[in-house]
Parts: structure tokens; sequence; C-alpha cells
């Protein structure tokens, strides 16, 4: 939709994605955007599409999803809350919306923040199964958040990139990356301008081999700067993923 009369509204998301096939639409499979295009055809009787922040992958939850949409409408950006809500699934929400400027571009982010969750015990969690991933050996989360720090700074990621994604600029910048534990849940939390396809998956994949001593630091390190496409692996599950935060500047608001 173009031309005069259309407004920009902002939405922010969180979503359980466990029976989604990730966030883009896709034909004959359930999305989060295909829901959410859905939701705003039944409030405004306007075919309208939606575009993310982070087009985050089959099974990845999100606390902090953000997405645009044009409109010709007259709700509010505060009506699109309540309006989607009563549309939406129960594992969709829309926690807040405003109003922005129509060249605003909800993909050119300052900073994106993705934790991934491992439950790291003997036992599963009947509670926790779908938003965290089982490890049954005890982590050496030292080791881990070593290895982490070779992931700071502006970096070629094509070592956690597939090779068969359609990736030309690998290059990205992390700006953080840690290991934490509390009790039987370790969290690994990662910010950057931007990440690749599966990068989050596949670098957890990589530290979950260093804190079960199936991958020393050092070759981690060695491996993750060789700039080879696709060496570090395996892909964590997408369970574990949780999309948490994203970052503009200056921050969302009304526009003026």
């Amino acid at each position: 939709m173009t031309g005069e009369g259309l407004t920009k509204i902002v939405l922010f998301i969180e979503y359980e994605g466990t029976r989604y096939h990730g966030f883009q639409w896709q034909k004959n499979a359930a999305t989060i955007q295909g829901e959410l295009e859905s939701a705003l055809y039944k409030m405004t009787g306007e075919t309208l599409r939606v575009m993310a922040a982070s087009r985050t992958d089959a099974g990845v939850h999100a606390l902090g999803q953000v997405a645009s949409f044009r409109t010709t409408s007259n709700h509010t950006a505060r009506s699109f809350v309540s309006g989607l809500n009563f549309y939406l699934p129960s594992d969709i929400a829309i926690k807040d919306a405003c109003l922005v400027h129509n060249d605003f571009n909800v993909r050119r982010a300052a900073q994106r923040h993705y934790r991934y969750y491992i439950i790291n015990r003997p036992t599963r969690s009947p509670f926790k199964a779908r938003y965290a991933h089982l490890v049954p050996r005890q982590l050496d989360i030292e080791a881990m958040d070593q290895a982490c720090k070779s992931l700071v700074g502006e970096r070629d990621f094509a070592p956690f990139v597939s090779n068969v994604a359609p990736i030309k600029n690998t290059v990205r910048t992390v700006y953080s990356a840690q290991m934490a534990r509390q009790g039987d849940m370790v969290t690994f939390d990662v910010m950057a301008n931007s990440f690749l396809p599966h990068q989050v998956r596949n670098m957890m994949g990589a530290l979950l081999k260093v804190g079960l001593d199936k991958m020393k630091v050092k070759t981690f390190q060695e491996m993750a700067r060789c700039g080879q496409r696709g060496l570090i692996g395996p892909t964590a599950p997408a369970c574990g993923l949780w999309l948490m935060q994203i970052d503009y500047v200056p921050p969302l608001g009304e526009a003026q």
C-alpha cells in the first residue's frame, strides 16, 4: 500500500513459538506473521503486510519482537493493542504499539538481544521442556564463557552460517556474549547489530561442545576466526532460543 493517508504503526510483540514455523509468512504453515496479518484484516478490513525487526526461526520464542505495518484506518496506536489481542491466538500477544514516521524502517535496529536457555541437570523438566534445551551432563560454564570472548567485536561469522544460506556479507558486530548459571538453569546472552541465519544456535551448539569438553577453548577460538563457511556447529535446538529485546536510536516513541 502506498499513497497519502497512510500511517505507520509499530507493534511490540511477545510469543511462544513452539507451534509456529517461524515469524515469516509461509504457504500452508502457521507463522507469527500470518497470524498478525489475519488479525489485522479482521480488525481493519485491510490486507496489510507486516515487517519484523528479526525473522525468528521455527520454534523460537520472543519477549521483545518489534514489527511494523502501514494502514489507512483511523484506529489509534493504542487501540491496536486491545484490538489485535482480541483476534490473536493465546500464544501471541501485543504488549504495546506506537505511531512512527513513514520513513522509519523497523529492520534498522541499533542492537538485537538473544538469550539461549539450557536446563543443566540429569532429568528433564515438564515445566521448562518447551522453553529450554536439556543438557544432562554438567557443563563447564567458565570454559564456555572464556570461549565467548572470541565472539565479541566486528567479525566474519561465516563459520557459524549454513553452507546453503544465501548470504554474501557475513560480517557482523557482536557487542557482548556471556554465559551464566543460576541453579540448574544456564543462559547464553548475546547482543549484536544483527545476526545471520542460525548464527546464535550454531554458536550455542559449538559452545556446548566446549562445555562438555568435546572441544577445547583454543580450538573454538581458532575455528571462530578462520572464515571458513559452515565450519562450526551443530545447530542447537530452537526451543531454547528467545528474542529478548530490540533497541533503536533514538528509542521508539510517538511520532511528532
